[in-house]
């Protein structure tokens, strides 16, 4: 049987958490959509961080690699929260790129500003659908995943700014 996303996303496991079913699979859904994003922008990240070029090279790969850790630990966050809710976290190659809303990463950007630009807005890209997710799990009552989310969100803008930073002054 050939696996499509469809048939991996409508599994639900039974659990004891007091989140009615149809709000669960509401979340999970939702939360797959943003693991999926997650787990592309820090795809996005290593591209930058393996050609970016210039005098501020180190600091730039440095810092690249400090992103890259942190999202890949909000992914994680994101991934345990789907399993915690019955679902299944969806993170194959082939599923991220079916589902991520992240736009494409420039694979023509060398010189380090552009790669700050790139990821710059790439970030900014995922805090936002990161914060509105937080709205949404709250319709849902999931003060939880509110709050993952909020932690996700909060951490994200923290390493905007730290990329940002060398695009400024």
């Amino acid at each position: 049987m050939v696996r499509t996303a469809s048939t991996t996303t409508d599994t639900m496991f039974p659990t004891k958490n007091n989140i009615p079913e149809t709000n669960r699979t509401q979340l999970v859904t939702l939360l797959n959509r943003r693991l999926a994003d997650a787990v592309d922008l820090g795809t996005q990240i290593k591209q930058a961080h393996w050609n970016v070029k210039g005098p501020t090279f180190i600091a730039i790969h440095r810092l690249l690699d400090e992103v890259y850790a942190g999202i890949g630990e909000y992914a994680d966050l994101i991934a345990e929260r789907i399993v915690q809710l019955g679902g299944i976290a969806v993170g194959s190659a082939r599923d991220i790129a079916e589902r991520s809303e992240m736009d494409e990463y420039p694979l023509t950007a060398i010189a380090a500003a552009e790669h700050v630009k790139y990821v710059s807005a790439a970030l900014g890209a995922f805090g936002g659908r990161v914060r509105f997710a937080i709205g949404e799990a709250d319709e849902l009552e999931d003060a939880v995943t509110a709050d993952i989310c909020t932690e996700v969100a909060r951490g994200v803008d923290k390493l905007l700014w730290l990329v940002e930073a060398h695009g400024q002054g």
